[in-house]
């Protein structure tokens, strides 16, 4: 199989490297209604806030444990807990090359876990450099092609979406088996923290009217074109960092109707304008691009990542990432997550062609596959076999390169039901005349208008993909029920699943990015260590992450940050406890 093709040797990377007991949160056993010994008012409600607002995925999607990694209640009576059990031990651990059940790690790879991205379950943390085997490195490189820019207010602005450079992967990777080399070599590539100086391009010092200082730091990144072992190698890109968000509760999301969320649109459009990749402002409607087609030809609206790229859990960041971060291969993805650039450039390598020529010819060596009895052969066969991506889908010709699966459809559904089944941490202190001040103040300077509190889940008749079908009828199983699901649920996340443009220096990569879930972002400091907020981690802390939204004039968040500047400092320490609350 070609993911497990490399030499014997090359293991022992993954031996020592680092050892990963399960990554389960410390305090997963810890009951959060059991936190306050006297006067426990846990689950009941008050003049700010209803009984209900505790448990922020509603009955069956709020664990009371402090923790972004228990099952949902509505999962565990359902009675799959042993599925998320095993789909938990897919997401906590390391993939290899050869090893069950975890094989097929590369030829090229983002990570060689989950857990990398998203530390205890929750969102990836700041990095001063890129180390694709740093725990907590959450960040995915995103390079593009710039489109015309200009300056307006101090501000760089881009005059429409970017397209991704082609000669690497979307989720760039900057790991590969010997002897071939990473489509990027992460050692070249440089993070620089820059300081906001003076005062802001809307006006705005770094300082609070009370003399309290903030401070702005942004990433610059930076990739030479040297770095990049493809052929043709890009020319005219820039990069941006993202960051990963928390997994827990994205099944809640996914229960979300395409009817409310069009009527959250339609509402929003009349005071601001909106992604026209999304929204048809002239008919009131979606826009035709608004529609994903699922594999297996559904439309569906588009409601995950910053970005807005998919529309289904099933073929969402977490199902995509199983596979393309770390090119471990499944029943409906057997063909590679690479680049034909990239094979053109291994196959071109005279150190690559060498070493399959010296190691190949031993039917026990792992190579075997590439090689050939001329250094031409050995070329051809690594130009095709690293170059069958999904671009250049071979037929029958996959079944004969990949063989079976790396992830069998079970495993996958396993994953899945993990994925789907994370439940959200129930709020703190909600009994704290502080975080109800906080509540109120939140809601009178207009924050709740893009972090919409909460939203009423429907049927939750989720897409069903072609590995969970298969593995449904394989054992006569309805594919329809065998996932959990969130129907009619009360739910607070804390987002309108809108995007929105801050006009942030060195900003994402269009603009445009989809309101963040606030719920259980307070535990973060005290699960993961870090509780950096914003698309690529530039805010340190709550204060910073508001200000940002005030940067520019021209920001969909300006109002409600310029409001939160002129706050007294009590009532702005309130509304940052009312955030670490929910």
């Amino acid at each position: 199989m070609v993911n497990n093709i490399l030499q014997k040797s090359s293991l022992l990377f993954l031996i020592g490297a680092f050892m990963l007991v399960s990554c389960s949160d410390d305090n997963k056993n810890e009951s959060l209604g059991e936190l306050k010994e006297e006067e426990n008012q846990f689950g009941v409600g008050n003049e700010v806030f209803s009984a209900e607002e505790w448990y922020p995925g509603g009955a069956l999607g709020t664990t009371e444990k402090a923790s972004y990694s228990a099952i949902a209640p509505g999962a565990a009576a359902a009675g799959l807990e042993m599925s998320f059990n095993k789909g938990e031990d897919f997401f906590e651990h390391l993939y290899t090359y050869t090893d069950e059940p975890r094989k097929g790690l590369g030829p090229a790879w983002v990570r060689s876990s989950c857990i990398h991205c998203h530390p205890s379950y929750g969102h990836g943390k700041r990095q001063t450099e890129y180390r694709a085997n740093t725990i907590g490195n959450g960040y995915l490189l995103v390079i593009y092609h710039p489109n015309e820019a200009f300056t307006e207010d101090g501000v760089r602005y881009t005059t429409a979406p970017s397209s991704y450079i082609s000669e690497v992967t979307g989720m760039p990777q900057t790991k590969a088996m010997h002897p071939f080399k990473a489509p990027i070599d992460e050692n070249q590539i440089s993070i620089t923290w820059k300081n906001v100086e003076g005062t802001m391009p809307s006006g705005l010092p770094l300082h609070f009217p009370d003399g309290e200082t903030y401070e702005l730091i942004y990433p610059e990144v930076n990739i030479p074109v040297t770095a990049f072992n493809t052929n043709p190698k890009p020319t005219n890109y820039e990069v941006r960092l993202e960051s990963t968000i928390g997994i827990y509760g994205t099944g809640l999301l996914d229960a979300i109707s395409t009817e409310d969320m069009k009527a959250q649109y339609a509402k929003e459009a009349r005071f601001v304008k909106l992604n026209p990749s999304m929204w048809d402002a002239e008919n009131n409607d979606w826009a035709a691009s608004a529609y994903y087609t699922l594999a297996d030809g559904t439309k569906a609206i588009k409601k995950f990542t910053y970005a807005m790229t998919r529309a289904s859990l099933q073929d969402g960041a977490g199902a995509n990432a199983i596979w393309n971060i770390t090119n471990v291969t499944r029943s409906d993805r057997r063909y590679l997550y690479s680049t034909v650039a990239w094979a053109q450039a291994m196959s071109e390598d005279p150190e690559v062609i060498s070493y399959i020529r010296q190691n190949g010819a031993d039917p026990a060596s792992l190579v075997h596959p590439y090689y050939d009895s001329t250094d031409e052969g050995i070329a051809k066969k690594v130009l095709n076999l690293l170059g069958m991506n999904n671009a250049a889908k071979g037929g029958d010709n996959y079944t004969a390169a990949f063989g079976e699966p790396e992830m069998n459809d079970k495993d996958y559904y396993d994953f899945m039901v993990w994925h789907r089944g994370l439940a959200v941490p129930a709020a703190r202190d909600l009994d704290d005349p502080m975080v109800q001040r906080g509540k109120q103040v939140f809601n009178q300077i207009g924050c709740a208008t893009c972090h919409r509190p909460s939203w009423q889940t429907k049927d939750d008749n989720y897409w069903v993909d072609f590995s969970i079908k298969a593995h449904a009828e394989k054992n006569n199983l309805n594919p329809n029920s065998i996932l959990p699901k969130f129907a009619y649920q009360t739910i607070w996340p804390y987002t309108d699943m809108v995007q929105h443009r801050l006009y942030m220096e060195n900003d994402i990569r269009t603009g445009w990015c989809r309101t963040t879930p606030l719920w259980g972002r307070g535990l973060s400091l005290r699960l993961t260590g870090a509780e950096d907020r914003l698309h690529d981690c530039r805010a340190r802390n709550e204060v910073e992450a508001i200000m940002w939204h005030a940067y520019s004039k021209q920001s969909d968040g300006y109002s409600a940050a310029k409001k939160f500047y002129d706050l007294p400092k009590k009532d702005r320490d309130a509304l940052v406890k009312f955030l670490r609350a929910i």
